[in-house]
């Protein structure tokens, strides 16, 4: 899972974890926390399934198009 933190360390602090896992995986804060670090409240190895891998480049993508819609219009 420190594969997933390295290829996010340049934007993991700009980014509302919480949001994304509740708005493009309709699951809780903890949830996508967990991931991230990649263990389960109880101590045990979890990491994202390769369809969760999608949506999370998925949602990036799309909160990269909101960022540019929002320059751009400044």
């Amino acid at each position: 899972m420190a594969d997933i933190m390295e290829q996010l360390k340049d934007v993991v602090l700009y980014l509302k974890w919480g949001n994304i896992s509740k708005d493009y995986f309709g699951y809780s804060r903890g949830w996508i926390y967990q991931r991230l670090n990649g263990y389960d409240g109880n101590g045990n190895a979890c990491e994202f399934s390769e369809n969760q891998k999608e949506i999370l480049r998925e949602a990036l993508r799309d909160i990269a198009r909101k960022l540019n819609d929002t320059a751009d219009n400044l």
